[in-house]
């Protein structure tokens, strides 16, 4: 993260984007993490932890500009939908009841591009906007179902059941990201050139010890092994790097670039996730997958016209 401190007059918009696009790989990594730290230190305490490295990361690696110079309405309502967005992603992935679980509920969290075109669908006074972004969202839903589903393929019936069976991470995931798409339309207008993204992080370390402390989940019962904690400091560095990238590329590179680059998000983080945890997930399961990225490709596409 050393570029993004020093001089970036002589920076070209190719080695920005790129940098951009390193937020997409260390962001795939972010949901096998996130699960091999909750297993150690459970849920609420693993993601508390996670996020208090991260912040301090952060703060030393991209330190914001002085929070009087950010708009009121920007640091309420963004910083409440970030924050809500990151404690949601991180606990339901600790609250799922299986690694291959916490992977199906990470799909969910990536229906926030196909959200995020149907809500700016919504608000425009474009005529049938809404009609046009609706293929891809279907596409982008029954993908989810068929992953959901697993080996049974797209069972409604089955995928239903895996839901109802533990509801609590599968809702957690789904409201972060309709949080999460409603972030992405309405911050920018609001924000007027303020990143937040380093003073939202403390504060979503505040809301998870919270959590964690009213939960009454307490300390792990034996002494997690030095491992874990290593894990702890790099799934932190993923998840900082990851947003310090994102902001260096959105601010000097292409960002119709790396906006369709992020599209390949879902494929990647189940790659990524099946090789962390272990798992090998069924054909349809990747059949899901693919068809949550083409969903997002086919509004992507649809919008351009």
């Amino acid at each position: 993260m050393a570029d993004m401190k020093g001089n970036t007059k002589n920076i070209s918009t190719a080695h920005a984007t790129m940098v951009g696009f390193m937020a997409i790989a260390l962001w795939s990594m972010m949901m096998g993490l996130v699960r091999i730290v909750s297993e150690s230190f459970g849920a609420t305490l693993g993601s508390a932890m996670i996020y208090t490295c991260g912040a301090v990361l952060l703060l030393i690696f991209r330190r914001p500009a002085p929070i009087r110079t950010a708009p009121k309405r920007y640091l309420i309502i963004g910083g409440a939908l970030f924050v809500f967005y990151e404690s949601s992603i991180a606990l339901s992935i600790g609250l799922a009841s299986s690694a291959a679980q916490s992977v199906e509920i990470s799909l969910v969290n990536y229906l926030w591009p196909t959200l995020m075109v149907l809500l700016a669908a919504a608000i425009s006074h474009k005529r049938h906007a809404v009609w046009f972004a609706l293929p891809g969202a279907l596409v982008a839903t029954a993908g989810v179902f068929l992953a959901v589903g697993g080996n049974s393929g797209l069972d409604w019936h089955v995928a239903l059941q895996h839901v109802v069976e533990n509801p609590l991470p599968f809702a957690l995931s789904f409201l972060g990201a309709l949080a999460w798409s409603v972030y992405a339309v309405a911050t920018p207008s609001l924000s007027k050139g303020y990143d937040g993204t380093s003073v939202f992080f403390p504060c979503v370390c505040v809301a998870l010890w919270i959590v964690h402390f009213l939960s009454g989940d307490g300390l792990p019962a034996a002494t997690p092994p030095t491992h874990a904690w290593i894990t702890v400091l790099i799934t932190a560095a993923v998840i900082a790097g990851g947003y310090a990238c994102w902001g260096f590329g959105i601010l000097h590179g292409s960002m119709e670039k790396m906006a369709i680059a992020s599209y390949a998000t879902p494929v990647l983080s189940v790659g990524a996730s099946a090789l962390l945890l272990g798992l090998n997930l069924s054909m349809p399961f990747w059949i899901g997958t693919l068809l949550v990225a083409a969903g997002s490709v086919l509004n992507l596409v649809i919008k351009a016209k």
